[in-house]
Parts: C-alpha cells; sequence; structure tokens
C-alpha cells in the first residue's frame, strides 16, 4: 500500500513552525509497512490544498493523509479544499456540530455567542459522505472514501492530530489500509562509529539491490539510522553481514536510540546514573529523560556551566580549574567523580568543551571537548575533535558521551 500526505499551514511553508504531524504520521505509517511516498508542504490557500490533494490521488496513492487547517477560521480551508478535490459538496453534520459545541463548553468565551456559534457550524461542515472524527480539541477530522482510495484530514495542533490519526486508524476503510500491511514494517537498525561513505562502500560489497533488498540510509550525529525492506530471512543475512563489515557498530536493531539502550543495560544491572554537563546544557539529561520509565535508573545531573557551579555542586577543585582550563581531561573526570558522590549513583557521565562560535584558541579551538564516564571500575575520558556549527557540536557531544557509556556498561 502506498501513502501521501499533504501538510498545510503557511506557518509551516514560511518555516516558522517545524512540522511535526507529517513525521509522525510518515513514521507511523511506515511502521506499519505502508510506504509513503510523497509528502506535499502547501499554504493556506484554498487553490493550492486542492492542487495538492487532487495531485496527490491522481498518483495513484491509496491513501492521502491531510493535516491542519481545521478551526473556526478564513484560512481554515482543509475541507473545503478535500471536497472540491474530490468533488463533493460540503453539509453541516449535525452530529459533528454537536461534538463541537460540548467541546466548545471548556474553552473560554472570548467572542459573541454568534461569533462562536458561527465557528462551530464552520468546524461541522465536512465533505459529503465523510465519516467525521470525534474532535481532540475542537475541530473533527473526516475520513473521506474516494474512488478506491481514502482521504484522512487531520486537525493541525500535533497534540489534536496525533489523537484524530488513532481515531482515524479504527474506521475500517483506513484500518483495511494500514492494518493490512502488518508484517511489512523495515527493520531499523543504529550504527555507530561508521561513517557513510564507510557505509556505502560495504553495501555495494554486499549487493542488497540483487537479493531484493531495499535499504536506506540517513546519517545523525555520530550515527547511522539504517532502513532494511522487506524483513526475513534475506534482510537478516544482509543484517549479518554489516556486522562482519563494522564489528561492535550496531548498537540497536529494533530502532531504539542510545539512551533506551543505557536504560535497559542499567536497569538490568540494577544500577544507576548520573549526569554532569557544561557545554551541553542539560542535552544529556534531556535525551535520558524522554526515555519512559527512566526514574528507574537516571536520578538526575547538574548543569555546571560557570566554574563556580562545578566547583559548587560538584567539588571540582579551583586548582585544578586554575591549571588546567575547565575544558580539560582532569576538569572531565572530575565532573563524573563529583556527580558519582555528590548524586549517589554507580555511573556518570560528564562533558566539558567549546561548542563555539566563539571561546576557541589555538591551544584550545572549537570543537574540543572531553567526555569522561565513570563506573565501578573507575573513570575513562575521552578528548574529542569536532567539526560543525554549535548545536552539532553539542548533539554529537551528547551521542558520543552516551554511546561511550553504552560501551562501558557492555552494550
Amino acid at each position: 500500500m502506498r501513502a501521501a500526505l499533504v501538510v498545510t499551514g503557511t506557518e509551516v511553508l514560511e518555516g516558522r513552525v517545524r512540522d511535526e504531524n507529517g513525521a509522525f504520521v510518515a513514521k507511523s505509517l511506515t511502521a506499519a509497512g505502508v510506504s509513503v511516498v510523497r509528502t506535499t508542504v502547501v499554504g493556506d490557500g484554498l487553490e493550492e490544498i486542492i492542487t495538492a490533494v487532487g495531485e496527490a490521488l491522481a498518483s495513484g496513492v491509496d491513501l492521502v493523509v491531510t493535516t491542519g487547517g481545521l478551526g473556526p477560521t478564513h484560512d481554515d480551508r482543509t475541507m473545503e479544499a478535500v471536497a472540491a478535490a474530490t468533488g463533493r459538496g460540503m453539509v453541516l453534520d449535525d452530529h459533528a456540530l454537536a461534538q463541537v459545541n460540548r467541546a466548545l463548553t471548556s474553552v473560554p468565551a472570548r467572542a459573541s455567542a454568534e461569533t462562536r456559534q458561527a465557528g462551530a457550524r464552520k468546524q461541522a461542515t465536512v465533505p459529503e459522505g465523510s465519516i467525521v472524527l470525534p474532535p481532540a480539541g475542537t475541530a473533527p477530522g473526516a475520513v473521506v472514501p474516494h474512488d478506491g482510495a481514502v482521504v484522512v484530514v487531520l486537525p493541525g495542533p500535533p497534540w489534536e492530530c496525533t489523537a484524530s490519526w488513532d481515531a482515524a486508524l479504527g474506521v475500517p476503510a483506513v484500518a483495511d489500509i494500514v492494518r493490512g500491511q502488518s508484517g511489512g514494517a523495515p527493520l531499523e537498525l543504529r550504527m555507530s562509529g561508521v561513517v557513510e561513505s564507510e557505509f556505502m562502500d560495504a553495501v555495494r560489497a554486499l549487493d542488497p539491490e540483487a537479493a531484493g533488498l531495499v535499504v536506506g540510509v540517513c546519517a545523525r550525529p555520530g550515527e547511522l539510522e539504517v532502513t532494511v525492506r522487506p524483513p526475513g530471512a534475506v534482510a537478516d543475512a544482509f543484517i549479518s553481514g554489516l556486522g562482519e563489515a563494522f564489528p561492535g557498530s550496531i548498537f540497536s536493531t529494533d530502532g531504539s536510540g542510545v539512551e533506551q539502550v543505557v536504560g535497559r543495560l542499567l536497569a538490568a544491572r540494577d544500577q544507576h546514573l548520573a549526569t554532569a554537563e557544561s557545554c551541553t546544557g542539560g542535552m544529556i539529561g534531556e535525551r535520558l529523560t524522554s526515555v519512559p520509565g527512566s526514574s528507574a535508573w537516571y536520578v538526575g545531573g547538574v548543569v555546571s556551566y560557570s566554574d563556580a557551579v562545578k566547583q559548587a555542586a560538584l567539588g571540582v577543585s579551583p586548582d585544578l580549574l586554575r591549571d588546567h582550563g575547565a575544558v580539560s581531561a582532569p576538569v572531565a573526570e572530575a565532573m563524573a567523580e563529583g556527580a558519582c558522590e555528590r548524586l549517589g549513583c554507580d555511573w556518570s557521565v560528564a562533558v566539558t568543551g567549546i561548542a563555539g562560535p566563539g571561546g576557541g584558541t589555538d591551544a584550545k579551538p572549537v570543537g574540543l571537548v572531553f567526555v569522561a564516564v565513570r563506573g565501578p571500575a573507575g573513570t575513562t575520558v575521552r578528548e574529542l575533535h569536532l567539526h560543525g556549527d554549535r548545536e552539532r557540536i553539542r548533539m554529537r557531544s551528547s551521542t558520543i558521551a552516551l554511546h561511550l557509556l553504552r560501551e562501558a556498561l557492555g552494550g
């Protein structure tokens, strides 16, 4: 089965708001084995949306999913556009109107009753023959069958989009497409310590296309994300070949991120972790706490950006800071040891560095980062020389730090 996405919103098109909905729906479909063949981002113009939906349907896909443009204002036009693209009229759905009015009772009234009711009627007006999805906020979604395909219309706010998509999956016309693909989802691998050019050399040697496999690769800071489809014995053999080409580099075969792998390793040991961060500013802690259940193995961390906090919160010696500087192996080691001792943990990871764009010198250039990992057997410090802008250096630092911790944990 094949799907196309139409993301609406001038704010998304102009880059003022990052698209979360298209990525969410695409990931959901891909995990179910549905191939997403195109994503189109358009503004709020009626003709632009009609064209995007019409072109998606004309491409022969089984499913078109739109996001955004379902509110009460003049520029919320997606329902109207879908009706035009599918050659349908627009009708007021009384059941949908009742649902919208019920939802509005929990929204503070900042407009007149007349204006609110006009907005409610607009949101409850859907393409003729639609299956209305209950509103997560105040705007209902819809499922519109059309010439053997299905159009799903979802609201724009991400939490509403997520809830409406879950509701859409319960509609038989959508479930027949999505759930009917069970077992076709690609295998998701994560690799560390491998650059994309090396990976492609190995892929050419293994020649997965000759075996009927489709292999995708996405380079992320410090990692490669690899998809292999279709799953099965041939895909497993290809993955084994990658493992032989890059021993120890595959750290996940189920799509889990390094923070999830670290969490599983700590939980299996019944041990606990603390963090001490300078240049990453809490990024490692944020990644760890994004894992559900992380409170079982992550106790917390210290963002010790200044020397004063390194001394007060982590017990780093002022003499050490004076003699070696904040960005140094001895200070990284002291930060890690202080985190373990002050927070009472079995393990800690510490990062200190120069993320730029300023602050670098000839002796200590931008991109110089020290990572320390402390565990029951002692402390290991790694010196890194990273390239890129500030955000890339910070992200790569956090990723490498988590991988050093993973390796120390035996994962």
